[in-house]
């Protein structure tokens, strides 16, 4: 919403709001004239008692729409001059100087301005104003913040008010209203709180108030730990629906086909600069239409890849099974080919892929804790392409026949089966996956030449750690390794993580070679 809509809503509302108070002369110049301290000073007064034009000369401060004729301040409205308290007309003269602005009394006007947007009629405002005070209340608010608790009717907005008023009263002179706020701050769930909490802490003299600030303190640090286990928790099933996404294909083409293919990342990267070229096309013809690019996105990226997987396995890979060192080889020459391939059409340089407007933001479900959209949506896409593929494997004809050539070839093509066809439905089918990846890993990071290179060896420790050719597998090895990584992060930092991953990886193979899930039976 532009600034001036909101303007003339804020001053709407406190005309409603029906006032005594009134912006005086002197106290317009206060506010735009003087030293720092005092204009601050000056700010925080005229707070606690602002009408409607004391509002839309703070406002009008805040956008530079403020000149000084002399000492006199003029609001510059449509580029004509007008007095801020009868707004009348005045002339403006050339030599008007604008009204200085440090970043600290910008962040004081933006602090003051989301104080009185606490009575807007709009509760995501309110919301928003609550926000912005979190850690800069004190008070000289507390007026305003207690005449919008008063008359606030949602119920979490009035739960943050309440902790907001708590926090201002935390500076209060008097014990009781300290050990009040102290006792009510125990109940939040915000890492500003904490902060403010422990600064409190360390000035504070009276006993029976340190004892409800350590109490209060104790619990909000129990809330936040809990919201960090949360939220490392969050972080691995995300970390692992992409290695699910990128190891899902590989699970194909390594795990049933048995080819070891050192260009799956590169798969990967041809999925991405697809969602990259969509998103251009979008942006140069269907402007309108841009927040549903990363729907036909999708398909484009899944059979760009699949195309180049098909390619690549009647062009070579078909010469080559049952040769797995000399697959190995020549699919690493091809994924360095591709890269260089890359950089020849877009460049060397990563290139930016933007998340549609409904994958901006998160849900907040706690202070520290915010789930994004974007990384919701990826756990999302991971399952439907999941349930996708076992279904495709399990129950359709061309899985069928994957399943049948992958057990026993040469009885298979005694049935009829065109094994050499499956092999290239199958190779495409990985690769396709891989580039649905791709499209996946766009919304979360920079597309570059290089954006396969830093998950095939993970999607490699997938599928064997999962069991080779056991989609189930996959699944667990994906989320646990995902989940794993992230709480480790969290105590060893992101190398010394990978590093015990590793071993335990190595460990694990070790005693159980097969994987999470071995093959039983004829299959095996």
């Amino acid at each position: 919403m532009p600034k001036r809509i909101i303007h003339v809503l804020l001053i709407a509302m406190f005309c409603i709001a029906g006032r005594a108070y009134a912006l005086s002369a002197a106290e317009a110049k206060s506010l735009a004239v003087g030293e720092g301290d005092a204009r601050i000073e000056a700010l925080r007064a005229a707070v606690s008692h602002a009408d409607a034009k004391t509002l839309a000369f703070i406002q009008a401060l805040s956008d530079d729409a403020v000149k000084l004729v002399g000492e006199t301040p003029v609001l510059v409205v449509d580029g004509q001059g007008q007095d801020p308290v009868t707004g009348a007309p005045v002339a403006l003269p050339e030599t008007a100087e604008d009204v200085m602005n440090n970043n600290r009394m910008r962040g004081e006007l933006d602090t003051a301005l989301a104080a009185l947007k606490l009575l807007s009629a709009d509760a995501q405002v309110r919301r928003d104003a609550v926000k912005t005070l979190r850690g800069e209340v004190d008070e000289s608010k507390l007026p305003l913040i207690e005449q919008a608790l008063a008359a606030e009717t949602v119920a979490d907005i009035k739960d943050q008010l309440g902790l907001l008023r708590a926090a201002a009263l935390l500076g209060s002179t008097e014990i009781a209203k300290r050990l009040e706020a102290a006792q009510a701050l125990g109940e939040s769930t915000q890492a500003a709180t904490k902060t403010l909490l422990v600064e409190r802490l360390q000035v504070e003299t009276d006993g029976s108030v340190k004892a409800a600030l350590h109490k209060s303190l104790s619990a909000v640090e129990s809330r936040l730990a809990w919201g960090d286990r949360l939220g490392a928790l969050f972080s691995g099933i995300s970390l692992g629906s992409i290695l699910l996404l990128v190891a899902l294909g590989l699970a194909i083409t390594y795990g049933l086909m048995g080819v070891i293919n050192m260009a799956h990342g590169e798969l990967m990267m041809i999925g991405a600069y697809a969602t990259y070229v969509v998103q251009g096309l979008f942006q140069k013809y269907l402007p309108g239409a841009f927040d549903w690019y990363l729907l036909a996105s999708v398909p484009v990226a899944f059979a760009t890849s699949a195309l180049v997987g098909a390619a690549l396995e009647r062009s070579v890979i078909r010469f080559l099974y049952g040769r797995p060192l000399e697959t190995l080889l020549a699919t690493w020459g091809i994924s360095l080919m591709l890269m260089q391939l890359v950089r020849t059409i877009f460049g060397a340089q990563n290139v930016g892929v933007e998340n549609p407007r409904w994958m901006s933001g998160g849900v907040q479900l706690m202070g520290n804790l915010s789930l994004p959209y974007n990384r919701l949506v990826i756990v999302g896409f991971a399952i439907a392409v999941l349930v996708g593929v076992w279904f495709l494997i399990e129950k359709t004809r061309l899985g069928l026949f994957v399943r049948g050539v992958t057990q026993n070839r040469p009885i298979a093509s005694c049935m009829g089966v065109n094994t050499a066809r499956i092999d290239t439905y199958a190779f495409a089918l990985g690769s396709g996956i891989a580039g649905l990846a791709g499209c996946a890993l766009s919304q979360v990071g920079n597309v570059g030449p290089d954006l396969g290179q830093g998950y095939i060896v993970d999607s490699f420790m997938v599928v064997v750690l999962g069991g080779v050719g056991q989609l189930a597998g996959t699944v667990y090895a994906a989320m646990g390794l995902g989940v794993l990584n992230k709480f480790l992060e969290g105590w060893t930092g992101a190398v010394l993580a990978k590093i015990a991953v590793l071993v335990f990886i190595i460990i694990f193979i070790q005693k159980r070679p097969q994987g999470i899930f071995a093959m039983k039976g004829r299959e095996a």
